[in-house]
Protein backbone atom coordinates (compact mmCIF):
# COMPACT_ATOMS: atom_id res chain seq x y z
CA UNK A 1 0.00 0.00 0.00
CA UNK A 2 1.59 3.27 -1.10
CA UNK A 3 1.09 6.66 0.58
CA UNK A 4 -1.44 7.77 -2.07
CA UNK A 5 -3.64 4.79 -1.27
CA UNK A 6 -3.20 5.39 2.46
CA UNK A 7 -4.32 9.00 2.11
CA UNK A 8 -7.39 7.91 0.17
CA UNK A 9 -8.45 5.41 2.85
CA UNK A 10 -7.89 7.90 5.70
CA UNK A 11 -9.74 10.68 3.86
CA UNK A 12 -12.74 8.44 3.15
CA UNK A 13 -12.79 7.26 6.78
CA UNK A 14 -12.65 10.82 8.13
CA UNK A 15 -15.17 12.40 5.74
CA UNK A 16 -17.53 9.40 5.66
CA UNK A 17 -17.96 9.53 1.89
CA UNK A 18 -16.07 9.23 -1.37
CA UNK A 19 -17.40 12.61 -2.45
CA UNK A 20 -16.06 14.36 0.62
CA UNK A 21 -12.74 12.53 0.38
CA UNK A 22 -12.34 13.44 -3.27
CA UNK A 23 -12.94 17.11 -2.48
CA UNK A 24 -10.43 17.04 0.37
CA UNK A 25 -7.75 15.36 -1.74
CA UNK A 26 -8.45 17.31 -4.90
CA UNK A 27 -9.23 14.15 -6.85
CA UNK A 28 -11.98 13.41 -9.31
CA UNK A 29 -14.42 11.05 -7.59
CA UNK A 30 -14.19 8.35 -10.33
CA UNK A 31 -10.40 8.27 -9.89
CA UNK A 32 -10.79 7.90 -6.11
CA UNK A 33 -13.32 5.11 -6.59
CA UNK A 34 -10.94 3.29 -8.93
CA UNK A 35 -8.09 3.64 -6.46
CA UNK A 36 -10.20 2.19 -3.65
CA UNK A 37 -11.49 -0.65 -5.84
CA UNK A 38 -7.97 -1.65 -6.88
CA UNK A 39 -6.74 -1.51 -3.29
CA UNK A 40 -9.56 -3.67 -1.98
CA UNK A 41 -8.92 -6.15 -4.82
CA UNK A 42 -5.22 -6.30 -3.91
CA UNK A 43 -6.01 -6.83 -0.21
CA UNK A 44 -8.76 -9.35 -0.93
CA UNK A 45 -11.17 -7.65 1.48
CA UNK A 46 -13.51 -4.70 1.67
CA UNK A 47 -12.38 -1.68 3.67
CA UNK A 48 -15.68 0.21 3.41
CA UNK A 49 -19.39 -0.55 3.19
CA UNK A 50 -20.68 1.92 0.59
CA UNK A 51 -24.27 3.03 0.08
CA UNK A 52 -26.13 6.19 -0.82
CA UNK A 53 -25.50 7.68 2.59
CA UNK A 54 -21.74 7.38 2.31
CA UNK A 55 -18.97 4.97 3.25
CA UNK A 56 -18.40 3.28 6.61
CA UNK A 57 -15.34 1.31 7.64
CA UNK A 58 -15.62 -2.47 7.76
CA UNK A 59 -13.88 -4.46 10.51
CA UNK A 60 -10.85 -4.76 8.22
CA UNK A 61 -10.88 -1.01 7.65
CA UNK A 62 -11.19 -0.28 11.36
CA UNK A 63 -8.27 -2.62 12.04
CA UNK A 64 -5.85 -0.69 9.85
CA UNK A 65 -6.98 2.95 9.77
CA UNK A 66 -5.03 4.00 12.90
CA UNK A 67 -1.90 2.33 11.56
CA UNK A 68 -2.38 4.19 8.28
CA UNK A 69 -2.66 7.52 10.11
CA UNK A 70 0.54 6.78 12.00
CA UNK A 71 2.38 5.74 8.84
CA UNK A 72 1.31 8.91 7.07
CA UNK A 73 2.43 11.03 10.00
CA UNK A 74 5.88 9.39 9.89
CA UNK A 75 6.06 9.83 6.12
CA UNK A 76 5.06 13.49 6.37
CA UNK A 77 7.64 14.10 9.09
CA UNK A 78 10.33 12.43 6.98
CA UNK A 79 9.38 14.52 3.95
CA UNK A 80 9.47 17.73 5.98
CA UNK A 81 12.84 16.80 7.45
CA UNK A 82 14.25 16.10 3.98
CA UNK A 83 12.95 19.46 2.74
CA UNK A 84 14.38 21.21 5.77
CA UNK A 85 17.76 19.58 5.28
CA UNK A 86 17.74 20.58 1.65
CA UNK A 87 16.93 24.14 2.62
CA UNK A 88 19.58 24.19 5.36
CA UNK A 89 17.00 24.49 8.16
CA UNK A 90 17.71 21.14 9.85
CA UNK A 91 20.58 18.82 10.54
CA UNK A 92 22.82 17.64 13.36
CA UNK A 93 25.28 19.63 15.45
CA UNK A 94 27.80 17.82 17.65
CA UNK A 95 29.24 20.00 20.39
CA UNK A 96 32.32 19.12 22.41
CA UNK A 97 32.75 21.01 25.67
CA UNK A 98 34.76 21.30 28.85
CA UNK A 99 32.90 21.26 32.14
CA UNK A 100 33.10 25.00 32.65
CA UNK A 101 31.15 25.74 29.47
CA UNK A 102 27.96 24.25 30.96
CA UNK A 103 27.35 26.87 33.64
CA UNK A 104 26.32 29.86 31.54
CA UNK A 105 27.67 30.01 28.00
CA UNK A 106 26.39 26.75 26.55
CA UNK A 107 22.88 26.66 28.10
CA UNK A 108 22.15 30.17 26.83
CA UNK A 109 23.23 29.27 23.30
CA UNK A 110 21.33 25.98 23.34
CA UNK A 111 18.11 27.76 24.34
CA UNK A 112 18.46 30.17 21.44
CA UNK A 113 19.37 27.43 18.95
CA UNK A 114 16.32 25.39 19.98
CA UNK A 115 14.07 28.43 19.63
CA UNK A 116 15.35 29.47 16.21
CA UNK A 117 16.22 26.06 14.71
CA UNK A 118 14.04 23.47 16.49
CA UNK A 119 14.71 20.83 13.84
CA UNK A 120 18.45 20.69 14.55
CA UNK A 121 19.51 17.59 16.52
CA UNK A 122 22.19 18.53 19.04
CA UNK A 123 24.67 15.95 20.35
CA UNK A 124 26.62 17.01 23.46
CA UNK A 125 29.93 15.43 24.44
CA UNK A 126 31.90 16.44 27.51
CA UNK A 127 35.56 16.09 26.60
CA UNK A 128 38.96 17.31 27.67
CA UNK A 129 40.85 19.94 25.70
CA UNK A 130 43.06 17.37 23.98
CA UNK A 131 40.12 15.10 23.18
CA UNK A 132 38.23 17.99 21.60
CA UNK A 133 41.13 19.01 19.37
CA UNK A 134 41.50 15.44 18.13
CA UNK A 135 37.73 15.06 17.61
CA UNK A 136 37.43 18.41 15.81
CA UNK A 137 40.24 17.60 13.41
CA UNK A 138 38.79 14.12 12.89
CA UNK A 139 35.30 15.45 12.13
CA UNK A 140 33.71 13.75 15.14
CA UNK A 141 32.53 17.06 16.61
CA UNK A 142 31.45 20.22 14.80
CA UNK A 143 32.46 22.79 17.41
CA UNK A 144 34.71 22.69 20.46
CA UNK A 145 34.26 24.73 23.64
CA UNK A 146 37.61 24.57 25.39
CA UNK A 147 40.36 26.37 27.25
CA UNK A 148 42.87 28.05 24.92
CA UNK A 149 45.55 28.12 23.77
CA UNK A 150 45.59 24.83 21.85
CA UNK A 151 47.48 23.65 18.80
CA UNK A 152 45.25 22.85 15.84
CA UNK A 153 46.53 21.81 12.42
CA UNK A 154 43.18 22.22 10.64
CA UNK A 155 41.90 25.59 9.42
CA UNK A 156 39.50 26.82 12.09
CA UNK A 157 37.56 29.82 13.29
CA UNK A 158 37.97 30.89 16.92
CA UNK A 159 35.69 32.95 19.11
CA UNK A 160 36.82 34.02 22.57
CA UNK A 161 33.99 33.62 25.06
CA UNK A 162 35.50 35.15 28.17
CA UNK A 163 37.77 34.32 31.06
CA UNK A 164 37.53 33.46 34.75
CA UNK A 165 39.92 33.95 37.62
CA UNK A 166 41.17 30.94 39.54
CA UNK A 167 39.73 29.93 42.90
CA UNK A 168 41.03 27.32 45.29
CA UNK A 169 39.21 24.02 45.86
CA UNK A 170 40.22 22.51 49.20
CA UNK A 171 38.88 19.92 51.66
CA UNK A 172 35.78 21.12 53.48
CA UNK A 173 37.24 20.38 56.94
CA UNK A 174 40.08 22.86 56.49
CA UNK A 175 39.69 25.91 58.73
CA UNK A 176 39.93 29.14 56.77
CA UNK A 177 41.23 32.45 58.07
CA UNK A 178 38.68 35.00 59.19
CA UNK A 179 38.78 36.65 55.76
CA UNK A 180 37.90 33.34 54.09
CA UNK A 181 41.01 33.41 51.91
CA UNK A 182 44.09 31.22 51.46
CA UNK A 183 47.56 32.03 50.20
CA UNK A 184 49.67 30.69 47.37
CA UNK A 185 52.06 29.33 50.01
CA UNK A 186 49.23 27.24 51.50
CA UNK A 187 48.33 25.83 48.09
CA UNK A 188 51.96 24.94 47.45
CA UNK A 189 52.25 23.28 50.87
CA UNK A 190 49.36 20.90 50.12
CA UNK A 191 50.28 20.11 46.52
CA UNK A 192 48.18 20.61 43.40
CA UNK A 193 45.61 18.31 41.86
CA UNK A 194 45.33 19.35 38.25
CA UNK A 195 44.74 18.44 34.65
CA UNK A 196 47.41 16.38 32.85
CA UNK A 197 50.23 18.25 31.12
CA UNK A 198 49.04 17.13 27.67
CA UNK A 199 45.56 18.52 28.29
CA UNK A 200 46.38 22.20 28.88
CA UNK A 201 50.16 22.49 28.55
CA UNK A 202 50.39 26.26 28.12
CA UNK A 203 48.09 27.08 31.05
CA UNK A 204 49.78 24.52 33.29
CA UNK A 205 53.22 25.96 32.48
CA UNK A 206 52.00 29.50 33.14
CA UNK A 207 50.40 28.48 36.44
CA UNK A 208 53.47 26.68 37.80
CA UNK A 209 55.71 29.49 36.52
CA UNK A 210 53.69 32.12 38.41
CA UNK A 211 54.11 30.16 41.64
CA UNK A 212 57.88 29.83 41.05
CA UNK A 213 58.19 33.55 40.39
CA UNK A 214 56.44 34.19 43.71
CA UNK A 215 58.94 31.93 45.49
CA UNK A 216 56.72 28.86 45.91
CA UNK A 217 57.57 25.37 44.68
CA UNK A 218 54.18 24.08 43.55
CA UNK A 219 54.14 20.36 42.76
CA UNK A 220 51.36 18.56 40.88
CA UNK A 221 50.66 15.63 43.20
CA UNK A 222 47.78 14.12 41.20
CA UNK A 223 46.66 14.34 37.57
CA UNK A 224 42.91 14.22 36.88
CA UNK A 225 41.38 14.80 33.45
CA UNK A 226 37.86 15.89 34.50
CA UNK A 227 36.72 18.57 36.92
CA UNK A 228 34.57 16.15 38.92
CA UNK A 229 37.56 13.82 39.24
CA UNK A 230 39.66 16.74 40.47
CA UNK A 231 37.05 17.54 43.11
CA UNK A 232 36.80 13.91 44.20
CA UNK A 233 40.57 13.86 44.73
CA UNK A 234 40.37 17.10 46.73
CA UNK A 235 37.60 15.63 48.89
CA UNK A 236 39.81 12.58 49.47
CA UNK A 237 42.56 14.84 50.86
CA UNK A 238 45.09 14.19 48.10
CA UNK A 239 45.79 17.89 47.61
CA UNK A 240 44.21 21.20 46.64
CA UNK A 241 43.28 22.54 43.24
CA UNK A 242 42.92 25.78 41.30
CA UNK A 243 39.84 25.94 39.09
CA UNK A 244 37.73 28.54 37.26
CA UNK A 245 35.53 30.57 39.60
CA UNK A 246 32.37 29.16 38.00
CA UNK A 247 33.22 25.84 39.65
CA UNK A 248 31.39 27.20 42.69
CA UNK A 249 28.20 26.04 40.95
CA UNK A 250 29.35 22.47 41.65
CA UNK A 251 28.53 21.67 45.24
CA UNK A 252 30.73 18.65 45.84
CA UNK A 253 30.55 16.89 49.21
CA UNK A 254 33.79 17.29 51.12
CA UNK A 255 34.97 20.31 49.12
CA UNK A 256 34.88 24.03 49.80
CA UNK A 257 36.08 26.98 47.73
CA UNK A 258 38.18 29.97 48.70
CA UNK A 259 39.68 33.05 47.09
CA UNK A 260 43.43 33.53 46.91
CA UNK A 261 44.75 36.43 48.95
CA UNK A 262 47.78 36.90 46.68
CA UNK A 263 46.76 35.38 43.34
CA UNK A 264 46.37 38.51 41.20
CA UNK A 265 49.18 37.40 38.86
CA UNK A 266 47.83 33.92 38.23
CA UNK A 267 46.72 33.20 34.66
CA UNK A 268 42.98 33.15 34.00
CA UNK A 269 40.96 30.30 32.63
CA UNK A 270 39.89 31.42 29.17
CA UNK A 271 37.06 29.80 27.21
CA UNK A 272 36.95 29.72 23.42
CA UNK A 273 34.88 28.16 20.67
CA UNK A 274 36.75 26.51 17.79
CA UNK A 275 35.06 25.19 14.66
CA UNK A 276 36.27 24.15 11.24
CA UNK A 277 36.35 26.77 8.50
CA UNK A 278 34.07 25.56 5.71
CA UNK A 279 33.35 26.91 2.23
CA UNK A 280 29.67 27.38 3.10
CA UNK A 281 27.87 28.36 6.34
CA UNK A 282 27.19 25.54 8.80
CA UNK A 283 25.24 25.14 12.02
CA UNK A 284 28.57 25.46 13.84
CA UNK A 285 28.83 29.01 12.47
CA UNK A 286 25.30 29.76 13.68
CA UNK A 287 25.90 28.23 17.11
CA UNK A 288 29.14 30.16 17.51
CA UNK A 289 27.33 33.48 17.06
CA UNK A 290 24.82 32.41 19.71
CA UNK A 291 27.58 31.57 22.18
CA UNK A 292 28.59 35.18 22.36
CA UNK A 293 25.03 36.56 22.53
Amino acid sequence: MDTRQMRCVVAIAETGSLTGAAERLGFAQPALTQTLNRLEAELGTKLFVRDRRGAALTEAGLAIVDDLRASLAHADAANERARALGAGRAGRLTVGFVTHAVYEVMPRALRRLHAEHPQVDVVLREMSNAEQVDALEGGRIDIALLHPPVSVTARVHERRLGEERMVVALPAHYDLATNGRVSMAQVAAHGLIWFPAAQMPALRTALLGTFRSAGHDLRVVQDANRTLTVLACVAAGLGWSLLPSSVRALRHEGVRYAELSDGDDLPAFELSALWLARSRPTFADIFATMLGA
